[in-house]
């Protein structure tokens, strides 16, 4: 009888140790790929505003502007960058309204004050053109590609992707440079930004390190809450 319950005991031993072990070998802990699953951008709505929150952007941007750079960010990014660059046009010319994310890092990189065309008006952009000619800012996503040294300095090539809307970037020559009348000491004289010829300008001592920061294909979203190209995007 003590020989039956020593035999079912260590049978009983036995199968437990060989079930731990199983269980260790099917269920990593700690493993690299669970943890690369939690570093992954959540592109729910939740995901949205969870990333907002985690980011400290509140008072910083607005979040419908933010919500419609992470809709179009999610779609365009296919070269999986992790830089997304926001300008907002619902802003006036004299604060600053261009923001350069890190989405992975979940960083804000730079804020920046930015021109918009001079023809898309004062101080507020509040008209928009495709059109060679117009002098006016166009809405959208962009992809950055690379730079050159023009009649503005450094400047940012910029393809635009959204049809209709702003894809006569580069026929425009609508690209990222510095420029004078981007600064403090010209709104403190005039209330607002000088204006630019459609492109978004920047103060010259950010221009080069904005430019070299999200060249070679990281997004750039200029937005406004403005109806027609809200119809008319196919990516919002």
């Amino acid at each position: 009888m003590a020989v039956q319950f020593l035999n079912m005991t260590m049978r009983i031993i036995l199968l437990s140790t060989i079930f731990f072990v199983f269980s260790a070998l099917s269920f990593p802990i700690g493993t690299r790929e669970s943890k690369k699953e939690i570093s992954k951008i959540d592109f729910s709505s939740s995901g949205c505003e969870f990333l907002y929150e985690q980011m400290k952007l509140e008072g910083v941007i607005h979040f419908d502007a933010f919500k419609a750079a992470y809709t179009g960010y999610k779609k365009l990014n296919k070269q999986n960058n992790s830089l997304l660059t926001l300008i907002d046009f619902n802003l006036p010319s004299s604060e600053k309204r261009m923001y350069v994310l890190d989405m992975t890092k979940k960083e804000v990189l730079f804020v920046s004050y930015v021109s918009h065309g001079r023809n898309s008006g004062e101080n507020y952009a509040t008209s928009f053109s495709n059109r060679n000619g117009s002098h006016q800012s166009s809405l959208g996503f962009y992809r950055t590609a690379g730079t050159y040294q023009g009649g503005n300095g450094y400047s940012l090539l910029l393809d635009g992707l959204e049809e209709g809307i702003n894809d006569q970037a580069r026929a425009r020559a609508i690209v990222i440079h510095g420029a004078d009348y981007c600064s403090e000491a010209v709104i403190r004289s005039s209330g607002r930004l000088g204006r630019s010829f459609g492109c978004p300008a920047l103060p010259r001592e950010l221009a080069k390190p904005i430019i070299n920061t999200i060249k070679g294909g990281s997004l750039l979203f200029i937005y406004a809450d403005q109806a027609d190209y809200l119809a008319m995007s196919e990516v919002l």
